[in-house]
């Protein structure tokens, strides 16, 4: 379709708007055109970054935007800077064994560094920030494994067969890799199971933690923790279970209750990693938002609770504002949004960019989220290797085994909208409410004082929006179904 400003029969204020402001027809969705402030010499230039559900457009640099005087329509964003809320330590997804397996063996080593450096590096690349590792296997790996597996019906509580190998074809030199490209990269590392010998069951699968071996499965996450740090990748936090609410059928898990998390993180893991000079965060409950008891017990609990840096939560069941719940009951503990997959199911199969970009990364960063991460990074074309749990997962990427292509999911993009512009340290700060199938969030970088304005239209419609922050004012109109993000500068008079 030719563009707006080109068709005739149109006022010269009409095409003037469209041209800078507009995309598609001259209607509003009220049916009347916004009026249009005038053009101020020496006003900043606001950058846009534009996807649709469509995929018409995947992260779109749209052309500028030159701010105006003040312009308020009725959906308004309102950005106060000087109210700032958590820092943020970055957006990411997990490095799954399945995950490190693809990119390091269905890859050439001209394929894989292109990925890397466009997951990791900065611009053009997204600059994840942040990824998850598993302590051991998970659903997605090839085989069920721990790092101290030792005959069927032996025990090991020494740790004397304690090794990290499994991990060393692929997940450590990926993981390294990527670290190379963004040296600032960070890590939250979570076990599945504890081997075999310390549970009930005597298997990966089922069971509960044997009371007499809670004090050696401590000191086995703080080997792991140890062994990863002298190849170079410190973990930045540690959480004592996955899932801790669920025991698994077909893989690796078992239930972990609050009271055994507590005399666990009070007695054994806390002390242990906090006499050591590199510090890992402990987060507990790494579980789904509908149980925010779970978390608040063990942060109730202060012989526990001086060691817990925060909670880290599950998309999978439950309300986003059970992280708000929690954190406005204990404002000095971190939150972290530790996983959430994209797949073949409702409502991410039909919702898809929009759903992930508005429940998962903009809610969870609303809602005290310090980062929030995707489950895989890369999955192949059949949603998987895995070995039990979901046959129906989607990674950030597909990577198919045959070719090595890369396929970018809607994950990717999602994640590309905040990574790429939100820096380490930047802070969120105050912006107005959800109004009228638009939802937002606001960051300030603090390296150069940017501003990144991240905007979900949900709706089916078309919808202008107007922003206000300080002396900056500008409107746009975003497309149906539609994720953009805006970044300017103050002017120097404006600081």
């Amino acid at each position: 379709m030719r563009p707006v400003c080109c068709i005739g029969a149109r006022t010269l204020l009409q095409a003037l708007v469209v041209c800078l402001f507009g995309i598609g027809s001259v209607n509003s969705v009220a049916g009347e055109f916004p009026a249009v402030p005038a053009v101020q010499a020496g006003r900043v230039n606001v950058q846009v970054w534009l996807s649709t559900a469509d995929r018409k457009m995947r992260l779109s640099h749209q052309s500028d935007i030159r701010s105006v005087a003040h312009v308020s329509l009725p959906i308004n964003i309102a950005i106060d800077a000087t109210t700032k809320y958590q820092s943020m330590v970055g957006f990411g997804a997990a490095v799954t064994d399945a995950s490190a397996s693809l990119i390091q063996n269905k890859l050439n080593a001209q394929q894989r560094s292109a990925l890397l450096h466009d997951l990791f590096g900065l611009s053009p690349g997204i600059d994840l920030g942040l990824i998850r590792l598993t302590i051991g296997a998970s659903d997605f790996s090839t085989r069920h494994y721990s790092l101290d597996d030792v005959p069927k019906g032996t025990v090991d509580p020494s740790l004397s067969h304690f090794s990290i190998a499994p991990n060393l074809r692929d997940v450590i030199p990926v993981v390294r890799e990527a670290m190379s490209i963004n040296p600032k990269l960070r890590a939250i590392a979570s076990p599945w199971s504890p081997p075999a010998w310390m549970k009930t069951s005597g298997s990966l699968v089922g069971g509960t933690l044997r009371p007499e071996f809670e004090e050696a499965f401590a000191r086995y996450l703080v080997k792991y923790v140890d062994a990863y740090r002298k190849l170079g990748i410190p973990i930045f936090a540690l959480t004592l279970q996955n899932e801790p609410g669920f025991s698994p059928g077909n893989y690796p898990g078992m239930k972990m209750d609050a009271l055994t998390r507590a005399h666990v993180i009070a007695n054994y893991l806390g002390p242990a990693l906090s006499s050591r000079q590199q510090k890992t965060l402990i987060l507990d409950w790494d579980h789904n938002w509908d149980a925010p008891t779970q978390p608040m017990s063990v942060l109730s609990d202060p012989a526990a609770a001086r060691y817990v840096a925060g909670v880290a939560w599950h998309c999978y069941e439950g309300s986003v504002n059970a992280q708000s719940l929690v954190h406005n009951a204990f404002p000095e503990k971190q939150t972290y949004l530790t996983e959430c997959s994209g797949g073949d199911w409702e409502p991410v199969k039909s919702g898809g960019l929009i759903w992930l970009a508005r429940n998962v990364l903009l809610a969870g960063s609303r809602h005290w989220a310090r980062g929030v991460l995707f489950w895989n990074l890369a999955l192949d074309e059949h949603h998987g290797p895995h070995l039990g749990g979901c046959g129906t997962c989607e990674g950030v990427v597909t990577i198919n085994t045959r070719t090595g292509k890369v396929t970018r999911n809607d994950e990717y993009y999602a994640l590309a909208h905040l990574s790429r512009f939100v820096r380490p340290g930047a802070f969120r700060v105050k912006s107005s409410p959800a109004h009228g199938g638009i939802d937002n969030v606001a960051f300030q970088n603090m390296d150069d004082g940017s501003i990144v304005l991240f905007v979900v239209n949900s709706d089916v419609d078309a919808h202008f929006i107007s922003m206000n922050q300080s002396k900056t004012s500008f409107q746009y109109k975003l497309p149906p179904r539609s994720v953009a993000t805006f970044i300017w500068h103050y002017r120097q008079e404006d600081r």
